[in-house]
């Protein structure tokens, strides 16, 4: 099971990584409410300057990274902030700062894997919603986890509610893992409709307000197979042990089914500032605005997916069970054409035909290094471009 120790400090000292982006700027948020409890160290934003100032305004980073170049210009020329770094690489300077005790991954894609590995290995603790840190590299990660012994604490809903169920049990009792999902906004567009449907109309959620990747990735259901490779690695399950069912209210985050037969769920309000702050926190509960009032709930339903409707979901068991470089190709195939897609050049469902076609022309690499996995993710790339 994921290994998490609890914070020994009265003050976390954070770099929040992807800090203009919807997790970054909901675990400022929570930075507000509390702030008796944190000190910034470090921001990083890719070309929102805009709201990086101001965040840099109120909340006096010592050290900000901008990754792209013409923005980290733009900056320069209107704040008086000593230590900007530049580029992709200026992550792996700001993550190993020995100012920060804790790093929160709010980037989104591959980028992401190298600050992660880096964070660790400069003994930092890690909060996660980089999903493809954990989906590419998660053997990597979790090893570099046990060697450097620091907390790898995830951020998104599912194995957030994953982890709380967790607290205290013994690992041996565990037979599944439930993830719940909302079924996205085409739980029930006839099918043969599903080619047609527009970026407009996926990036409808019913429930979340997330960034525009995540969003189509809760369309296709790939962002619940990424949380099937994910839960894998934090939770050493196997993928037979991990079920998904279609749970619209978003309600119940996720459950753990026992040897008994009993199962625990964590149930709160679709809002991601509870996850993040409980990452942040613990082992502390801190106070929450909002409670979830089960009267004014009408029901709970549950049903099974539809493998014809998502079929990204059977693309990512089929990643998980071969194993190696599989996942790696499984995200770098949809990263390309979840864009593609918001751009309008191909139709809904060429998404997973596409991952699909990348996967059947992979040989996959046994117990990858990083640039395996590296390279496994650029060969992705261009083939699907």
């Amino acid at each position: 099971m994921l290994a998490i120790k609890g914070g020994d400090k009265q003050v976390k000292h954070i770099a929040i990584l992807g800090s203009t982006g919807s997790v970054g700027t909901q675990t400022l948020d929570v930075v507000r409410e509390h702030k008796e409890q944190f000190r910034v160290v470090g921001l990083s934003a890719h070309t929102n300057i805009d709201l990086l100032k101001k965040q840099i305004n109120e909340f006096h980073p010592a050290v900000v990274c901008v990754t792209n170049a013409d923005a980290a210009k733009r900056l320069c020329a209107q704040i008086n902030q000593p230590d900007i770094l530049v580029g992709t690489k200026s992550l792996l300077e700001l993550v190993s700062d020995e100012r920060v005790d804790m790093v929160i991954n709010a980037l989104v894609g591959t980028v992401g894997i190298l600050p992660t590995l880096t964070a660790i290995e400069h003994k930092k603790d890690v909060a996660i919603a980089n999903k493809e840190a954990i989906v590419c590299a998660g053997d990597l990660v979790m090893s570099a986890i046990k060697t450097y012994g620091v907390a790898l604490l995830p951020i998104d809903s599912e194995p957030s509610a994953i982890w709380q169920c967790l607290e205290g049990q013994d690992p041996a009792s565990v037979r599944s893992i439930i993830l719940t999902a909302s079924g996205g906004p085409f739980r029930v567009t006839p099918i043969d409709l599903l080619p047609y449907v527009s970026p407009d109309e996926a990036l409808k959620h019913p429930t979340w307000s997330m960034g525009k990747k995540i969003t189509i990735d809760s369309a296709t259901m790939m962002n619940k197979g990424f949380e099937v490779i994910e839960a894998m690695h934090l939770f050493q399950m196997s993928a037979e042990q991990i079920r998904i069912v279609i749970h619209r209210e978003s309600i119940i985050h996720s459950m753990v089914e026992f040897c008994d037969g009993s199962l625990l769920a964590q149930l709160s309000i679709p809002d991601m500032h509870i996850p993040i702050q409980y990452a942040l926190c613990y082992p502390q509960r801190m106070p929450f605005p909002h409670t979830c009032s089960l009267e004014l709930l009408q029901s709970l339903t549950f049903e099974k997916w539809n493998k014809e409707r998502y079929p990204c979901i059977s693309l990512a068991y089929e990643a998980a069970q071969i194993g190696g470089t599989m996942p790696a190709v499984l995200n770098a195939a949809n990263d390309v054409l979840v864009s593609r897609f918001l751009s309008k050049d191909i139709y809904f469902t060429d998404i997973a035909d596409g991952v699909s076609h990348a996967m059947r022309h992979h040989q996959s690499v046994s117990n990858p290094s990083l640039e395996d996995i590296f390279s496994a993710i650029a060969w992705a790339q261009e083939f699907i471009a």
